[in-house]
């Protein structure tokens, strides 16, 4: 019997073919999610080349993307594994907490890259002057001000809407809408706001990327090479990737006109945003990017060099 100290994630429990499917998908691109992540960290930190305030941001967007999934998968995981469907209170309250915090900070810190884009092609003389390492921290820090205050708003405010003994969250983490869903009173005035937040938090940062790359596409036009300009548009295609994929699921789960999706088709579309998209991240900017790939060669260079003379 669950009592107010803990919820149950039905997940889903109704479907447990399904379930036994997604949860090896989970784990393989959670896994993929660790890895390809922690090598974004950790290789700018091996490698000067890679010390620019492009990898600066991108190391940022690993760390998000890992404590994201982080916050997500061994919960879920524990779940469909074992027999116990349950989250502590405290639990929930963290894992609520956290997913409304870094879904914002991400939001932000997409927009802060196109700046940071914007910069590198429009202005590449003083990109690095603009670019300067106070102005890299100021503009994160910001941006999880931002997420923290956004999860102090709404989040103390879910958690304590009353249930009337309902604890079934319908969702395979604690997530915003799930919460709502099993409050026993009126909750569209705080949907209202949500809404309200979430089209300002979503809209505003992609209104910025777009503007940004307005002016990386008239900046790219004006290059006369044909080397050039695929050389330029190189250094943002990675960029504009990760945003399509987080922007066109976010935008079709939350501010999409007409109906919102059902509760099956959200949550599948939450695995994709929240588990799936923080994997493919650290894949598109290695594959697609020859800095990073040729910083790897050097390394397992260095190392194979270091087992030679080590046997010698």
């Amino acid at each position: 019997m669950i009592n107010d100290s803990g919820f149950i994630l039905l997940g889903f429990s109704g479907h447990p073919k399904l379930e036994v499917t997604i949860s090896g998908l989970v784990f393989f691109f959670y896994t993929i999610a660790l890895v390809g992540n922690t090598a974004i960290i950790l290789l700018p930190s091996l490698d000067k080349r890679l010390q620019t305030p492009m990898y600066f941001f991108l190391r940022n967007l690993a760390i998000l993307d890992l404590c994201y999934t982080t916050n997500i998968v061994p919960q879920m995981l524990v779940n469909i594994w074992g027999k116990d469907k349950r989250i502590t209170f405290g639990g929930c309250a963290l894992q609520l907490f956290t997913d409304v915090a870094l879904c914002t900070v991400e939001c932000m810190l997409l927009a802060v890259m196109s700046y940071d884009r914007f910069n590198a092609v429009c202005k590449p003389l003083h990109y690095m002057t603009i670019m300067n390492p106070q102005l890299c921290q100021g503009l994160v820090v910001l941006t999880w001000g931002i997420g923290i205050a956004n999860c102090m708003v709404l989040s103390p405010y879910a958690m304590s809407l009353p249930r009337c003994g309902n604890h079934q969250l319908d969702h395979y983490f604690c997530e915003i809408s799930a919460m709502l869903k099993i409050a026993c009173v009126d909750t569209a005035a705080v949907e209202e706001v949500i809404f309200a937040l979430c089209f300002f938090i979503l809209l505003a940062p992609l209104l910025l990327i777009l503007v940004s790359y307005g002016f990386i596409a008239a900046a790219l036009l004006k290059i006369k090479s044909a080397t050039g300009r695929k050389k330029a548009f190189g250094t943002c295609s990675s960029h504009l990737l990760v945003v399509g994929i987080f922007y066109g699921t976010v935008i079709y789960m939350y501010i999409q006109p007409g109906n919102s999706p059902s509760q099956y088709e959200g949550k599948l579309l939450s695995i994709f945003y929240s588990i799936i998209t923080p994997s493919l991240n650290p894949l598109i900017y290695t594959l697609r990017n020859k800095e990073f790939k040729g910083a790897i060669k050097r390394l397992i260079g260095k190392e194979r060099g270091s087992v030679e003379t080590a046997g010698y």
